[in-house]
């Protein structure tokens, strides 16, 4: 009698067990998380969001240095020759690393969105605030940044259903408001031509971050941004070469630096640490930590390029980290 309600239960717990999804993992586990292990288990849930979020932070930290790294890239190259020749790069390194873990290509269903990151990462948003940045400020330039997490967390909603608190979207249009401000004030109220560069780079990139987060949750974040890396080198190569011709690059120690760093750091590894973060933490909160990365840029700024910060930063920076903390306590 015994062995048989054993048998019976150890029936129950088997049929009872869900069953893999497609991409390997069982239904309610976070990428990444082994299998069998819930994500919403109260032992790995705390220290797989920890992580995710810490990838999300070192992807900020590494997207603030992207504007100056950029003003100093110009100090060598055009503007057109500095995307393309960045792009050039950045796909290199990733298709290294493709081809070297022998990764199989993506589904074909995989490849729309990959063409939305392509478009709007790697190309459009590069192309677009390199441009503004030839007549504006970082500090000016830091307005697309302070908007790029609430345009994102809204993408995201439209594109993926997803329902944030108001709690959420109140700290987030907060934190918005305040970064605005900041740098609106920073660079006097005056608003130039750069502006619609600016605002132009805002959109595409919330588009290709909303794609690239979640084809982050069926592939590895580096993986999302090294096919669309490759998916453009057909037409960057060919424009590296074109803008060269027209646009010939003095090479000095700030342009080679500020080239190296968008191309490795903004353009691969920046966007691998970022999406994989966005994947396990969700796109609306791992979007509302990029609204300490206009600050941050502006720390850059002062330190690299010689800029001069107002006595604002700091009260600015304090209801930023505010805002962060709400967000991320709200459900969404």
């Amino acid at each position: 009698m015994k062995t048989q309600s054993s048998a019976i239960e150890r029936r129950t717990i088997a049929v009872s067990t869900p069953a893999e999804s497609p991409s390997g993992t069982a239904p309610g586990t976070a990428p990444g998380t082994p299998a069998g292990r819930s994500a919403s288990a109260p032992a790995g849930a705390p220290r797989t969001r920890g992580l995710g979020t810490l990838l999300a932070a070192l992807g900020v930290v590494a997207f603030s240095l992207t504007f100056p790294a950029t003003a100093w890239g110009l100090e060598g190259f055009g503007p057109w020759s500095l995307v393309a020749v960045r792009s050039v790069l950045a796909a290199l390194i990733a298709g290294g690393c493709l081809l070297a873990l022998r990764v199989p290509p993506p589904a074909r269903r995989h490849w729309a969105g990959l063409g939305v990151v392509a478009a709007g990462v790697v190309v459009g948003f590069p192309l677009l605030t390199t441009l503004a940045l030839r007549t504006s400020t970082t500090a000016h330039a830091a307005v697309v940044v302070g908007l790029l997490p609430l345009t994102t967390a809204l993408l995201s909603a439209l594109r993926m259903g997803t329902r944030p608190s108001r709690a959420f979207w109140a700290a987030a249009l907060a934190g918005a408001a305040a970064v605005v401000a900041f740098t609106v004030q920073q660079s006097g109220g005056a608003l130039t031509a750069a502006d619609a560069y600016l605002f132009g780079a805002l959109l595409v990139c919330a588009a290709g971050y909303t794609e690239g987060g979640r084809l982050a949750r069926v592939m590895p974040g580096w993986q999302v941004i090294g096919w669309a890396l490759v998916l453009c080198l057909p037409l960057t190569a060919p424009g590296a070469a074109l803008a060269l011709a027209h646009e010939p690059a003095r090479l000095t120690a700030h342009s080679v630096a500020g080239l190296l760093w968008v191309a490795a750091g903004s353009q691969f590894l920046g966007l691998v640490v970022w999406y994989r973060g966005m994947a396990v933490i969700g796109i609306p909160k791992a979007s509302q930590l990029q609204l300490a990365q206009p600050l941050l840029t502006l720390v850059w700024s002062v330190l690299l390029l010689g800029e001069h910060l107002t006595p604002a930063a700091p009260l600015t920076a304090a209801a930023v980290l505010v805002c962060i903390a709400v967000t991320q306590r709200a459900r969404g």
